[in-house]
């Protein structure tokens, strides 16, 4: 018999990515506008939602600073940052695996574990072949395996077909409104309160370091 599903955002929730795709996100902007962006500022238009795609984030944040740049200029350039350009290593090098208490391998004993990010599948892969070859995971499905990206609810309708699908862990409002359409329950991996109440979460912990103790 099949056991019930845990699925999880990656970017915030498995991993700490404000050196990785944060860092691309300023250092892309850096290279087009010569303009520093504070973390702040991504924060904020993640906490929007609409901002899923760290690449169009880039874009927009050049607009803002007055730099009107091409789509795939953009794309080309952060992946030189991102994964790493003319034996420069990648800034997904820098990033950090965020369960530091086996709470992960545990749980995998209950549940069946899937991801769906807003990461392409083989970014994906990368990072968990570094950090979680000893976790099962039954299905990881990139922001290049569908046709709709977060907050459309695509990735986790595509899981629940085949899967007993009880909840959606996430942290931004994307995340939220893509569990709130798929009428799956949603974790927020955050401070209590904040840009969640209209989703209503069915719990709110701040690292999934804690999710033994809401599940």
């Amino acid at each position: 018999m099949s056991k019930p599903m845990l699925v999880f955002d990656m970017d915030g929730v498995l991993v700490e990515v404000k050196e990785s795709y944060r860092e691309s996100i300023r250092a892309t902007v850096l290279h087009f506008t010569g303009r520093s962006v504070e973390h702040s500022l991504i924060q904020y238009y993640k906490n929007q939602g609409g901002w899923n795609n760290d690449w169009k984030l880039s874009r927009e944040l050049c607009s803002v600073y007055g730099k009107e740049i091409a789509f795939e200029t953009v794309v080309e350039v952060f992946n030189q940052y991102f994964l790493g350009h003319n034996g420069v290593p990648g800034l997904i090098e820098r990033e950090q695996w965020i369960d530091t208490t086996d709470v992960l391998t545990r749980l995998n004993e209950r549940y069946d574990f899937a991801i769906f990010t807003g990461r392409l599948h083989e970014e994906a892969q990368i990072t968990l072949r570094r950090f979680a070859k000893h976790l099962n995971w039954l299905s990881v499905i990139g922001d290049d395996n569908v046709t709709h990206s977060k907050p459309n609810p695509e990735g986790l309708l595509k899981l629940m077909a085949d899967h007993n699908v009880v909840y959606y862990l996430g942290d931004t409002v994307d995340d939220a409104k893509a569990s709130k359409a798929a009428k799956i329950p949603f974790i927020a991996i955050t401070a209590p309160g904040g840009n969640f109440a209209a989703f209503s979460p069915v719990h709110f912990i701040d690292t999934v370091n804690r999710l033994e103790t809401v599940l």
